[in-house]
């Protein structure tokens, strides 16, 4: 069962893994307060990929596009007869995309996973994995085997990114993976990391027997 996301959340800040600030709500107005721009997504257990479904809005300047964005929102909920769900506005990050991600093999246990995001995901399908858990030795190793690494430091007009901030969030995932037996599949997509920090954008956890 796909775990909603109040308790996804829940559950990565207890290992202190860093999110974006995020506001849930169910109302079909939006009138909270948050730094811009920020990103507007639906949070329901019928939608997987949130991207299929056209309910990620990015770049939102103010309330009057956020509320706009729902509008549209609710359409395509209507449309497809979901009933169950939540909106998640989040303040917007910007840096480097990777994915990291776990899964529970019934011979090894939890296989953590890195790779390189955002729109190289499909085409360069460029992964490293590992047996949790994992030593930071082993985290920089995942690092470094990355084809598309150059992306990390510096490439172009690009900033050279904390690679020790991709570490930190591996080895939290890591204990995460190990100590929550009941998860047998996490998708962190996208993890935005920066000079500065790594941060969990969008968390995908499913429990045993889903």
């Amino acid at each position: 069962m796909l775990i909603n996301q109040k308790k996804a959340g829940e559950l990565l800040r207890k290992y202190s893994i860093k999110t974006p600030k995020t506001i849930i709500f169910k109302e079909t107005e939006f009138n909270k307060k948050i730094k811009y721009p920020v990103v507007l997504k639906v949070d329901s257990p019928k939608i997987i990929h949130k991207s299929d479904f056209g309910v990620i809005f990015l770049n939102l300047q103010n309330k009057e596009e956020v509320n706009r964005a729902l509008k549209t929102q609710n359409t395509i909920l209507k449309m497809n007869n979901i009933t169950d769900y939540n909106f998640i506005v989040q303040e917007m990050v910007t840096g480097t995309e990777l994915i990291m991600g776990m899964k529970r093999d019934e011979t090894f246990g939890p296989v953590i996973l890195l790779g390189i995001g955002g729109i190289f995901v499909e085409i360069l399908k460029d992964t490293s994995m590992k047996i949790a858990p994992l030593k930071k030795k082993e985290c920089y190793d995942m690092i470094e085997k990355l084809k598309a690494k150059k992306l990390l430091e510096g490439y172009r007009n690009t900033k050279k990114v904390n690679k020790d901030a991709i570490v930190d969030v591996l080895l939290k995932l890591s204990k995460l993976s190990i100590d929550q037996k009941h998860i047998s599949e996490i998708d962190f997509n996208p993890v935005i990391v920066n000079e500065k920090k790594a941060i969990v954008v969008d968390a995908r956890l499913i429990e045993n027997g889903s």
